[in-house]
């Protein structure tokens, strides 16, 4: 069920975003980061997978914090709400790549997943003009991606148990 909409857009407009390097990321957001993908990927998705991959460490990260603290966990923290991390070209790609694109179940509905998918990619053209970018999208998110440019650019394919699709916008 999704919120009203004077509500949903009040609670996007209250959120905290964070643009980072991962040696700019505190100890606290690389721990919300984790436990996140943790939650969406390898619970919710019943997929059992190396998450920690080493290319955190290079990748660019985009962290959507909720306005307040977490009523279930009685901590002051605010929630994690939205999370992607952008790897940059190396040597065996000359494309950035965005991956782990989250959401978390409490901040589903509201239209984070574009405000997310807006701020990554303004913020990919500003730092990185001209360069193309690639993602790995579950085979249902075509369309959502498509909004944004994305084109497919592979059959798809299955990855732990999950369609998924190569697409790319340039």
């Amino acid at each position: 069920m999704t919120e009203p909409q004077h509500t949903a857009a009040a609670r996007l407009a209250q959120l905290q975003w964070r643009w980072k390097a991962f040696d700019e990321l505190t100890s606290a957001e690389v721990y919300a980061m984790l436990a996140a993908r943790s939650a969406v990927f390898v619970i919710e998705q019943n997929c059992l997978y190396g998450d920690i991959d080493g290319l955190d460490l290079e990748a660019w990260h985009l962290l959507a914090f909720g306005a307040t603290g977490d009523a279930i966990t009685g901590t002051a923290r605010p929630p994690l709400a939205g999370y992607l991390r952008v790897l940059l070209p190396d040597a065996d790609d000359g494309d950035i790549r965005i991956g782990r694109v989250l959401t978390t179940a409490e901040f589903r509905g509201i239209g984070l997943g574009n405000a997310m998918l807006d701020r990554a990619v303004a913020n990919i053209r500003k730092q990185w003009p001209g360069t193309p970018i690639r993602l790995h999208a579950q085979a249902h998110l075509q369309r959502f991606y498509g909004a944004f440019g994305f084109a497919p650019v592979s059959e798809i394919h299955e990855e732990d148990g999950i369609p998924h699709v190569w697409m790319r916008s340039t």
